[in-house]
C-alpha cells in the first residue's frame, strides 16, 4: 500500500475536549456538558479503535496536547489557517507514504473501512468518504497527490463541501461508503437509532 515501503499515514483531526469550545451546534441542542462528555467518549474510541500497525496514527490537534489522554504515534498543532489550509498542512507534512484525513465526527469510521479507502488509491491516488450531510468523513491521496494538493476554492461546513472536494481534486477520486457526522441533536438521535435498528436485525437473524 505504501510507497518505498513506507507505512501509510492516518491523520486524525481533533480538538481537544473542553466544555464550551467546539461542537456548538450540538451543545445547543443537548447542552455543553453532555456535548463535552459525548465529544471526549467519541473521539477517544475512535482513536483507540483506530491503532493498527498498518500505518501511523498522528493527531493534528485544536487545544492543549496537555489535556490528552489518547495514544498516538504523533501529536502535531493543526496549525492556522481555515480548514483547507490545515488540511494541505497535513498531507504534505507526511506525503513521504500515502495519507488518509479524518475528522472525529463519523462514530462508524472502523480500521475496515480505513483499510479500504487505502486499497482505493491505486487506480488514481484519491478516495472520500461521503457524509450524510454533504460533507466528508474521510480523505486519502496517496503521496503524490497528498504532496500537490490544494483544496481551493472550498466552501467548508455546507452541503457543497463534498462536490467542491472532488472538484477540486479534478473529479479523479474513488468514492466509499455514505457515513453519518454527528453535528447536532437530530444527527445524534438518527445515528442512535440506526444503530438500535441494526441490533434488533442483527438479534433476529
Amino acid at each position: 500500500m505504501a510507497a518505498r515501503g513506507l507505512r501509510p499515514t492516518l491523520v486524525v483531526f481533533a480538538r481537544a475536549p473542553a466544555i464550551g469550545i467546539g461542537k456548538t451546534r450540538l451543545a445547543r441542542d443537548i447542552g455543553a456538558v453532555e456535548a463535552w462528555r459525548l465529544y471526549r467518549a467519541m473521539s477517544g474510541r475512535l482513536i483507540r479503535t483506530l491503532r493498527d500497525p498498518r500505518w501511523r496514527l498522528v493527531i493534528r490537534l485544536a487545544g492543549k496536547a496537555a489535556d490528552l489522554h489518547w495514544r498516538a504515534d504523533a501529536v502535531e498543532p493543526q496549525g492556522r489557517g481555515d480548514l483547507g489550509d490545515r488540511l494541505r498542512s497535513g498531507f504534505r507534512a507526511h506525503a513521504v507514504g500515502p495519507v488518509v484525513v479524518i475528522g472525529t465526527d463519523a462514530p462508524d469510521v472502523s480500521r475496515a473501512r480505513i483499510a479500504a479507502s487505502l486499497k482505493a488509491l491505486r487506480p488514481g491516488g484519491a478516495a472520500i468518504g461521503p457524509a450524510l450531510d454533504g460533507g466528508f468523513w474521510l480523505l486519502a491521496l496517496s503521496s503524490r497527490r497528498a504532496r500537490r494538493a490544494d483544496l481551493l476554492g472550498i466552501v467548508w461546513s455546507s452541503d457543497r463541501t463534498l462536490a467542491d472536494t472532488v472538484r477540486s481534486l479534478g473529479g479523479e477520486v474513488v468514492r466509499l461508503d455514505l457515513l453519518s457526522d454527528i453535528d447536532s441533536g437530530a444527527d445524534l438521535i438518527r445515528w442512535r437509532e440506526t444503530q438500535r435498528s441494526a441490533r434488533m436485525s442483527t438479534s433476529r437473524s
